[in-house]
């Protein structure tokens, strides 16, 4: 499989070297020239695989070039064994046909955990058989930190330095990242917001003369088209559980950065009987003005009680853009030089009323969300939302198109990442998971940074004694 730039002028690579570089050279994201399609006689057999199964059979298309089937059943398997649920993502039916799919059973109790295990490993493979080592350069708004951290920390071949905002996730969150003491995990908080961490990120991709030719820089967020592509899976699976291929499920999504539900967009291209993707944001809304209002816009950003969605640009968004202007990257350059340039952009109405036919979309406000988790929790004999997880929960709600269809909302964290939330629903503050219950007391080490490129890269270099 051949994978191109959504902006045309990058070279067209194999998956190795896309997971290897991350953001293309000329500025877009990779994404695969074709897709694999299932049949419906494929996604029927494949209902009675258990997860690491599911995930080998639609990964494989994507990486047969860089891994044998033998190579990749075994770092599959070993992936989804540290996971602490045997189903690894189960299904909790909260109504008739509405269900929760729990993303939050890996090691740091979110989802990004599906695909920061599984690309740690294959990393380490690369860069093993190659003889190199890598600076892993991220941005976190709370989630994925942790989740690359635990991915990378073994990793012989890896230095990883993870930027968050300082002050501006919650303290588990934190916790999380910066309780690892490992060598080659280096935690930065930078004096800015995501976007700004986000925005250093994409900066340093595109001038690397700091690591002067020791290094490779690689990148572990969403903008890595491995993580899309294993978070692919979790959409079959709930969907099969759910009657599919014979029966449409819908999913209600929240996200900040459009990664995780342009998932679920490439298992409908896949061949997934997918009715409605349902985006659910907070106050921090582009996604939800676009689909609602066709205006693509940055607005300033704005805290709130679910820190991993304020994000004012949505990264992986430029991929959906791509196919509504028929995978053009000509123009697609065009339509990101205008964002770019003005801050605000729309496309043609035919179009946005055609992408309309697909996803939906709600916004809530923090009090809507303590509204949420107080609700559910009160018809559901106690069961707790997070935040974020409250949100895809309203979104569903308002936004699900049929009641004959089941709709699945994606648990995206754990609700004792984020108990102010809990307590302000007027519920008892959870408990961390008996294996974590010492994190508070746990040491921690991390840089405060100023939100400075220049300063950023004298960091790593004196940190990698470059």
């Amino acid at each position: 499989m051949k994978y191109i730039s959504t902006r045309g002028q990058a070279p067209v690579l194999g998956f190795e070297e896309v997971m290897l570089t991350g953001l293309a050279s000329d500025g877009g994201l990779y994404i695969p020239e074709s897709l694999p399609h299932f049949t419906k006689d494929e996604i029927a057999r494949f209902a009675s695989l258990e997860y690491a199964e599911l995930a080998i059979e639609i990964i494989r298309p994507f990486v047969a070039d860089f891994l044998s089937e033998e190579k990749l059943q075994e770092v599959v398997k070993e992936t989804y064994s540290v996971f602490r649920h045997k189903a690894v993502a189960p299904l909790v039916q909260l109504d008739t046909n509405e269900w929760v799919m729990e993303l939050f059973h890996g090691p740091t109790l979110a989802f990004k955990d599906f695909a920061l295990q599984l690309l740690g490993r294959f990393l380490d493979e690369s860069l093993d058989h190659r003889g190199e080592k890598a600076v892993i350069l991220g941005a976190t708004s709370g989630d994925t930190g942790s989740a690359a951290i635990e991915g990378c920390r073994a990793c012989e071949h890896v230095d990883i330095f993870i930027m968050h905002p300082h002050n501006r996730v919650s303290d588990v969150q934190r916790r999380q990242m910066t309780t690892v003491l490992a060598d080659n995990v280096h935690n930065i908080a930078i004096e800015g917001t995501f976007d700004d961490c986000q925005a250093l990120v994409k900066a340093s991709f595109a001038d690397q003369a700091f690591l002067k030719g020791h290094r490779r820089l690689i990148a572990v967020n969403s903008i890595n088209w491995a993580r899309i592509m294993a978070q692919v899976v979790y959409y079959f699976y709930a969907a099969l559980s759910l009657g599919a291929p014979h029966r449409e499920v819908s999913f209600s999504v929240p996200t900040g950065n459009f990664g995780d539900i342009f998932a679920g967009y490439i298992a409908k291209r896949m061949g997934l009987p997918v009715k409605q993707l349902i985006v659910g944001t907070n106050r921090n809304d582009i996604l939800h003005r676009f689909f609602a209002d066709n205006s693509y816009s940055k607005e300033q950003l704005e805290p709130t009680l679910s820190p991993s969605m304020d994000i004012m640009v949505s990264s992986n968004f430029e991929r959906l853009l791509f196919d509504l202007h028929d995978r053009d990257g000509e123009k697609l350059q065009a339509v990101m030089a205008a964002f770019d340039e003005s801050g605000s952009i729309s496309i043609d109405p035919a179009r946005w009323e055609a992408v309309k036919e697909l996803f939906g979309s709600d916004r809530s406000s923090d009090e809507e969300v303590v509204a949420t988790i107080q609700h559910v929790a009160n018809e559901s004999d106690g069961y707790l939302l997070d935040p974020h997880t409250a949100i895809g929960v309203k979104a569903a709600r308002v936004c699900h198109s049929s009641n004959e269809v089941p709709v699945v909302t994606l648990a995206t964290a754990h609700p004792v990442k984020f108990p102010e939330s809990i307590v302000r629903a007027g519920l008892d503050e959870p408990k961390l998971p008996e294996w974590l219950s010492d994190l508070n007391e746990r040491p921690e080490r991390y840089q405060v940074l100023e939100d400075n490129k220049a300063t950023l890269h004298g960091y790593i270099q004196e940190t990698l004694k470059l």
